[in-house]
């Protein structure tokens, strides 16, 4: 159905796509793999008209194409969810789906949308709100936007980049469902996911890139997690995490019975309350839009709370700003690393500083003490294996790992009290998530407390030493990890309260 042959993209000092070939049969499932800035979204780029190849062929259904646009591309029946999104911010999630789509009336086309939304989205099992504005969102609540985007427009081809990583067990298996069910129909389905256990679960074949290359293409059945890891980044990559037991100190972080109200008016924490000790990662799972991108922002001052308390290393910080809840001694990595966690513009050490800019030894008086700030940062961008020519590089001009890594960076060279993560591993390869994970653990183990967010129930049960869930706003329960099954942690994700919480 789909052959890309010798596709080759430049950029200014980098091959992109080193004469890459893939070749995706009608009914199946291709998966595609590779580390951050191995080519894969360049080449997906190309495929959807995003970008146009130095040079390369092109052919659907046998036939020759060339596509210049992404219209192109629909015209051909390719549809695509991108990593990052290609959503209207201030418009709502009907008029994104709207725009571009042949065959809506002139007058008012999301109205018509929105009846098609609803269907797909009890189908799919991917709830949104149609009049919601995509501004209003968290991450995961716009990658379902793109998710229905794609499935609306009915594409034949389909490029679904992480599209799992917001649903829960259950949800997750329908979707793998309707991608076996579009197989048996002929359908094409690239696959790009970074959880190799999908792969092996989902795909027929998987093709690896590295370094802007095709290293392989082979049937899953003919491979496992090992070998593809081996693949992807040139070494051995540790799934076990080595994991020390949880020595719980005194209370890192207190939580009573916090309400706050989201972007759109309405509540979104109600009566929200936990403990983290020092030397514990507890873990907060939950489908996105239930509360935890409001928490996350009320916990580290950047969203007001309505009633309640919170008590950060004994200290009431409840409604404190965000800088004096830093000085305090929390770490924020944020959930949007681009948008809340950097300044693009800004070079990597003015990033490396911007929350300890104010304090010795980087500023004495109203200046900035350049050679210690010069020093900092290339003793931590070397700690941290932050890839980059010069500390001065604009941190715009990063992977997502690298970003990751320089936010990490920051936050955690100050020694902080307590970590609050919200996924922290999103998008990243696998070499990345283990190194970012074994930081956190690193911080648990120095006797750090972390609240960790996460959607990837994966990564909730792999680091967490206590899980709660999240539903609505409220905790349906806090189990012990060592104890938490993946069938009752999705029951609560689905709103069954838990019926003996464990004490805190």
């Amino acid at each position: 159905m789909l052959v890309m042959r010798d596709i080759v993209k430049t950029f200014p000092g980098v091959v992109a796509n080193d004469h890459v070939s893939l070749e995706v049969q009608a009914g199946e499932i291709h998966a595609l793999l590779g580390e951050n800035g191995a080519g894969k979204t360049t080449l997906m780029n190309i495929l959807y008209g995003l970008y146009r190849p130095d040079s390369g062929e092109i052919y659907v259904k046998g036939k020759r194409v060339h596509i210049r646009s992404p219209r192109d591309a629909i015209a051909h029946g390719i549809g695509m969810v991108h990593q990052h999104f290609k959503l209207v911010r201030p418009h709502t999630v009907a008029e994104n789906v709207a725009l571009g789509l042949a065959g809506t009336p002139f007058w008012q086309p999301a109205r018509v949308v929105e009846r098609g939304l609803k269907e797909l989205s009890e189908r799919y099992g991917l709830p949104v709100d149609p009049r919601a504005r995509v501004w209003q969102l968290s991450a995961g609540e716009q990658q379902r936007v793109e998710i229905l985007k794609a499935l609306y427009r009915g594409a034949e081809i389909l490029i679904l980049d992480e599209p799992t990583s917001v649903l829960t067990p259950q949800e997750t298996a329908e979707l793998f469902k309707v991608l076996l069910h579009m197989k048996q129909e002929g359908h094409a389905v690239i696959f790009i996911t970074h959880k190799l256990s999908e792969v092996m679960e989902v795909a027929d074949r998987v093709t690896v890139m590295r370094r802007g290359k095709v290293v392989g293409t082979l049937p899953t059945a003919e491979t496992d997690k090992g070998s593809l890891a081996r693949m992807m980044v040139g070494r051995e990559v540790v799934f076990r995490l080595s994991k020390g037991e949880c020595r719980p100190g005194e209370e890192a972080l207190v939580v009573e019975d916090l309400h706050a109200l989201s972007d759109r008016g309405i509540p979104a924490l109600r009566g929200v309350s936990f403990t983290v000790r020092r030397g514990e990662i507890l873990g907060i799972a939950g489908v996105a839009g239930n509360g935890q991108r409001e928490l996350v922002e009320v916990i580290t001052g950047l969203r007001r709370a309505q009633r309640g308390r919170i008590i950060v290393l004994g200290k009431d910080l409840t409604n404190r700003s965000a800088r004096r809840i830093a000085d305090a001694g929390v770490a924020h990595i944020p959930e949007e690393r681009l948008r809340m966690g950097i300044v693009p513009g800004m070079s990597i050490e003015d990033n490396l500083i911007l929350k300890k800019h104010h304090r010795p030894p980087f500023s004495r008086g109203p200046l900035l003490q350049l050679r210690k700030v010069h020093a900092f940062a290339k003793r931590v961008i070397e700690e941290y294996d932050i890839m980059t020519p010069s500390p001065r590089t604009p941190a715009k001009l990063l992977s997502g790992g690298n970003i990751q890594r320089l936010i990490l960076a920051r936050e955690l060279s100050g020694q902080p009290g307590l970590v609050v993560a919200a996924h922290p591993t999103y998008g990243l390869d696998v070499g990345a998530t283990e190194q970012i994970r074994q930081l956190l653990i690193k911080q648990r183990d120095s006797g750090v407390g972390v609240l960790l967010v996460s959607e990837d129930l994966e990564e909730i049960m792999a680091l967490s030493d206590r899980i709660a869930v999240m539903f609505r706003g409220e905790i349906m329960g806090i189990v012990s990890a060592s104890e938490a099954k993946i069938e009752e942690i999705g029951l609560m994700m689905a709103g069954e309260r838990r019926q003996q919480e464990q004490p805190s």
